[in-house]
């Protein structure tokens, strides 16, 4: 069983036999468990945790953001999960045993061509405004979730967010810190946002909130929903069809046809975004890609997430040693680091969504590439950004990561974009994140993250993100806004990740769960963009390598690296920067400033918001960070 821990930790490792929820907000939580109180599963449970999210959470994630989910079926013919759960319902859709993945993921607008940015003069994608807006994947993604691996009926899972949306919920002050900062904005530039977030001037922390406009959206999806029949998947289908062809996409429509919104840009512009786009798109299940480590099967999903970078690391660091070294000193620090580099700069060269592009991940996970790469792994930190050349391949970058010189010598370049040469010249209206340059606090938003283990043997980790009240206007009558996604995408021809209609932009969520002896051991994630691979990574060293339980993983030190390009707009990198909490202690950084990394010392408990359930032996674990001030397990 999972050690209980020595040492003295934040709150402690859950423990118990019923279930697991962990989420990045209590409320989820806490709506998550009522779920499987009620008889729900792991997925039901799940759902209604995620819809909770999209309200409690609107600086992190929203209804017309992403949500990629991985998760473990026991299967369909569990006792507790077999038949309906309530008159008139149905049994569970089609189903599926073992691992899946639901990719969660919407493609760019049909209309969205790289010539089409050219005539807009633009060499990045914009990171706010209506212009980056990709198909909204949260809810679809969550319907097919609740469809084909939930058992619960649709009102039993949408009552909780319906009800705090109508009714309010306690504002934290990261939400209200966010309103503060994006106020500028909703008052000169999106009026429909500040009619929701600023109607009584910006919100208070620990005030009572409540978004009735979102509410009224749940409720009419819900009532379209159960009005088609008393059939659970009929209902399911009907939900789907009243966001996607119905009256939701209606509103979308109605809006993004007039509409023209300032950016970062500093000019306005019109969404690609169509109702076409929105009806033509369904929310899939795919195979989730597998890496064996320390007796475990770690499963993320594909390449059009930057999920593999976790595995690739875990190769790279399976032949260094990492297992004998101190997991709160200087080498272990230096050599996850170092490896972090290597793997995020293939991530640049080679991921993508691969029903557009051929990715190399057989090659890439494969022992001798890992092999050839850890010999680039030295005593000290490399400047360089140096992705590798699988199957002999030559790399290239995308402009943003080459213009400043960063890569190394001989690799081909991206040819002739404003994006290669940098020259595009920046307007006033440049922000630093998402924040005007006379107003610079960062507005760009977050992500959050749900955990949930079940008494049937199911399993399931989360990540939703996009759709932040600071980045996209809010639709008129619908009180949530549109995702940025697209940002993520290149404007450099013929990269992996470069931009065409119907393709997946490669995101940063990345959900995780691994497997012992093909049974479910372990779901974990967390929020923050390029770092999210980097805080798991450490967080699962320690507790897989060095024995930590979940909590003492969660709250031990956490560090990461900026060293490449970041994934949002207008991704800048920091060449050998890295970024610790200062309880690693003085020695630490001292000698990491020695082999040199250039060191930034961050406040206490700053980094990350980890969270993680488990199954072992017949007992379910589960912990949440104190990060944040609001990320909370639930269990029994």
């Amino acid at each position: 069983m999972l050690p209980q821990g020595s040492s003295f930790t934040t709150r402690p490792q859950l423990a118990g036999t019923f279930g697991m929820v962990a989420s990045t907000h209590w409320l989820a939580t806490a709506s998550g468990m009522a779920v499987l109180e009620a008889g729900g599963t792991a997925f039901d449970a799940a759902v209604a945790a995620g819809l909770v999210l999209q309200v409690v959470e609107p600086h992190m994630n929203g209804l017309g953001g992403e949500a990629p989910v991985i998760g473990y079926d026991a299967g369909g013919t569990d006792p507790g999960r077999a038949g309906p759960s309530s008159p008139g319902a149905s049994s569970t859709g089609p189903s599926s045993t073992g691992v899946f993945v639901l990719d969660g993921q919407g493609p760019a607008p049909g209309n969205a061509t790289l010539d089409m940015f050219g005539a807009l003069d633009l060499d990045l994608i914009p990171g706010n405004g209506l212009l980056p807006a990709c198909v909204p994947a949260a809810f679809g993604t969550w319907m097919l979730l609740l469809q084909r691996h939930g058992r619960m009926p649709l009102r039993d899972v949408m009552r909780y967010a319906i009800g705090y949306a109508r009714d309010g919920y306690p504002m934290t002050a990261g939400v209200s810190a966010g309103i503060a900062a994006a106020e500028p904005i909703f008052r000169e530039h999106w009026p429909t946002s500040a009619e929701i977030y600023l109607a009584g001037g910006v919100p208070a922390a620990g005030s009572r909130f409540a978004n009735p406009a979102l509410a009224a959206t749940y409720q009419r999806v819900l009532d379209e929903a159960e009005a088609a029949g008393g059939d659970r998947d009929v209902q399911i289908e009907a939900a789907r069809r009243a966001f996607y062809e119905g009256f939701v996409a209606e509103a979308i429509g109605s809006y993004l046809a007039a509409a023209e919104v300032m950016d970062v840009t500093g000019e306005r512009h019109r969404a690609l975004l169509s109702p076409a786009d929105l009806a033509g798109w369904r929310a899939s299940q795919e195979a989730p890609v597998t890496l064996g480590f320390a007796g475990l099967t770690v499963c993320k999903t594909g390449p059009w997430g930057q999920g593999p970078v976790f595995l690739q690391q875990l190769a790279l660091l399976d032949g260094l040693g990492v297992a004998d070294m101190d997991p709160a000193g200087p080498d272990f620090v230096h050599t996850v680091v170092e490896s972090a580099k290597l793997a995020f700069a293939d991530r640049e060269a080679w991921y993508g969504d691969p029903r557009f592009a051929s990715v190399p991940l057989d090659v890439l996970l494969s022992p001798s590439y890992a092999t050839n790469r850890r010999s680039l792994v030295g005593p000290s930190a490399s400047p360089d950004l140096r992705p590798g050349d699988p199957g002999g391949a030559a790399p290239r970058l995308p402009g943003y990561a080459t213009r400043a010189g960063r890569g190394p010598a001989g690799m081909a370049s991206a040819e002739p974009t404003a994006e290669e040469s940098g020259a595009a010249a920046r307007p006033a209206w440049e922000v630093t994140g998402q924040g005007t340059r006379a107003d610079p606090r960062p507005t760009r938003g977050d992500t959050c993250h749900l955990d949930v283990a079940d008494r049937f043997g199911n399993m399931v980790s989360a990540t939703p993100s996009g759709g932040w009240l600071q980045s996209s206007p809010v639709i008129p009558g619908l009180g949530f806004c549109l995702g940025t996604r697209a940002q993520m995408f290149t404007l450099t021809p013929g990269l992996p990740n470069s931009l065409a209609p119907g393709k997946r932009p490669r995101t940063t969520l990345t959900p995780s769960l691994a497997l012992r002896a093909g049974e479910p051991y372990l779901a974990f994630g967390t929020p923050g963009g390029d770092q999210q691979d980097q805080w798991t990574l450490a967080f699962f060293l320690r507790h897989v390598l060095f024995g930590m339980n979940l909590q003492e993983a969660i709250d031990a030190p956490a560090f990461h690296t900026r060293h490449f390009p970041s994934s949002f707009y207008p991704r800048e990198s920091s060449p050998l920067a890295v970024d610790v909490e200062e309880r690693a202690g003085a020695a630490v950084l001292d000698e990491l400033r020695r082999r040199g990394h250039q060191v930034t010392v961050r406040p206490p408990w700053s980094l990350g918001r980890v969270s993680a359930v488990a199954r072992d032996h017949g007992m379910l674990y589960g912990a949440a960070n104190p990060r944040g001030m609001q990320g909370y397990a639930a269990g029994r």
